[in-house]
């Protein structure tokens, strides 16, 4: 098991553990996954999944609740600027705290999905070559979906 990262309210969040879990779902689909991903300005995207040269997916780790707010803004202008047009952001807090960033992100038409550390196995088995071919899954710019996980 990798390291925890929690919060003061006991919430917890095994970084490595859902890496590893991720890279190897999308190795399973046929898709490359690429941790602490460096986009052209700098920052890192914790996960990127691509296709190819196809960026079809961002997925952020998130642990703190106390800096989520601005956390989760700093994630959607990474994965927008870095040309992704879907977010995942993993955490045990839910969008309750998301607010307008989520409102924003819509503007910038980038998908965001805030998933639970349990919810990340389900929607990586969602995501396969042949629904992101025909419009469906991760990379359907018209899905809107902000779940909670």
């Amino acid at each position: 098991m990798g390291p925890s990262c929690g919060s003061a309210e006991g919430f917890k969040i095994k970084v490595k553990t859902l890496t590893r879990e991720i890279i190897a779902s999308a190795e399973e689909l046929g898709l490359s996954a690429i941790p602490e991903y460096r986009t052209p300005d700098g920052t890192r995207i914790d996960v990127a999944i691509l296709k190819g040269e196809k960026k079809l997916l961002a997925i952020e780790l998130e642990a703190s609740f106390k800096w989520f707010p601005q956390r989760l803004l700093y994630d959607v202008v990474k994965a927008h600027r870095a040309g992704f047009s879907e977010l995942w952001v993993v955490t045990p807090f839910g969008n309750s705290k998301a607010g307008w960033i989520l409102k924003y992100a819509g503007e910038l038409n980038l998908a965001v999905k805030i998933l639970s550390p349990e919810g990340v196995g389900k929607e990586m088995a969602a995501l396969s070559p042949t629904s992101s071919e025909r419009g469906e899954g991760c990379s359907d710019p018209s899905r809107r979906a902000f779940s909670q996980g």
